[in-house]
């Protein structure tokens, strides 16, 4: 008999890599989505055009922050498996909107707690922990027994619901797992997270669009990954035979200058003639270094990242290019106009 999975943020990156996933295993596929003029489903749209006839695929609005309609959702779908992706996810705004920031990333996660709890069924849970978590103060490798040290709204938000879920787990005998997973990226990031705002804008100085791009603090370094792999280590957590912790990570640590410098290679340029820099996108308590040790996952869960950081960036930059040759032909009919920075002065 098939599973049943909820996916809260479906939507985003790891929505849609790990429904897809779920999906291809048989599940059927419930997600949420915020009562909002703006839903954007872009990334899933190919989802639901290939699952729309075999009712595997549905959408749900719900609100973290509201609880009494998430209790009503997951009563009314009744998983087996509840992954709780939903965040508001960018470090950087979460200091401009700490509030929502902060109510999404705790009220949330309680509330799907209490209902996992209060259910006659055993349904399993899995919390998208984080590695901001960890503050990035020296240059160690980070697993399940580090410290953390958030420096961010969303990071402390992200405390909170990990210690929770350990919480519940213990106090209700909950199947409740986290999953601190480090910098995962694909072409489905959003264009403001750093390496996709580089992979848009070599795309589109490759193709003549774009003259420059500016960034921030090139020194930060992070353990960079691709979604698509780390989906996998999450469904992972779920089938093993204990609820536990578990660090997802590359254990390769670069920096956003290396990132930008591999990019740029790819089309053949020196990255120091396009990229600016400027502290307005400088966070106001910066996490320098973050390097993961996923050791316990790759021995106990036999998972492994499958995309080197290489192979990342130029996953990135392919689909960028062809996104970019997308933009010149819109251009060229007026269906568009330039909304990036820097714009080339032909269109």
């Amino acid at each position: 008999m098939s599973k049943t999975a909820l996916i809260t943020g479906i939507t985003g990156q790891d929505g849609y890599y790990l429904s897809k996933f779920l999906l291809e295993k048989g599940y059927t596929v419930h997600g949420t989505v915020r009562r909002s003029s703006s839903i954007n489903t872009y990334r899933i749209d190919p989802l639901i055009s290939e699952y729309k006839n075999q009712e595997k695929l549905f959408l749900h609005y719900s609100d973290l922050i509201d609880p009494s309609s998430l209790n009503q959702l997951i009563q009314k779908i009744n998983p087996d498996e509840i992954y709780n992706l939903a965040a508001q996810s960018h470090v950087a705004v979460s200091f401009k909107n700490p509030v929502f920031s902060t109510q999404t990333g705790t009220v949330g996660p309680l509330s799907i707690l209490e209902a996992v709890k209060n259910s006659e069924k055993k349904i399993k849970y899995y919390q998208a922990s984080s590695s901001e978590m960890f503050g990035g103060v020296d240059d160690n490798k980070l697993n399940e027994n580090s410290k953390f040290i958030p420096k961010s709204p969303y990071a402390a938000s992200k405390v909170f619901a990990h210690e929770i879920t350990k919480i519940y787990r213990d106090s209700y005998d909950l199947f409740a797992v986290n999953g601190i997973l480090f910098n995962h990226e694909s072409p489905l990031r959003g264009e403001t997270f750093v390496t996709r705002k580089i992979s848009r804008a070599v795309g589109r100085i490759a193709v003549g669009i774009q003259e420059k791009v500016t960034l921030g603090n090139l020194d930060a370094s992070r353990d960079w990954g691709y979604a698509k792999d780390y989906v996998s280590g999450m469904w992972k957590m779920m089938q093993y035979q204990y609820p536990e912790d578990w660090v997802l990570a590359s254990g390769i640590s670069k920096t956003v200058r290396e990132f930008a410098k591999a990019a740029f290679n790819l089309i053949n340029l020196n990255w120091e003639d396009y990229v600016l820099t400027s502290e307005k996108y400088y966070r106001p308590n910066e996490v320098d270094f973050l390097l993961g040790d996923s050791s316990k996952a790759r021995e106990t869960l036999g998972w492994k990242p499958e995309v080197d950081f290489e192979s990342l960036v130029k996953i990135m930059v392919e689909h960028d290019v062809n996104e970019a040759k997308k933009d010149i032909v819109l251009l060229k009919e007026k269906l568009i106009h330039p909304t990036w920075e820097y714009p080339s002065s032909t269109f």
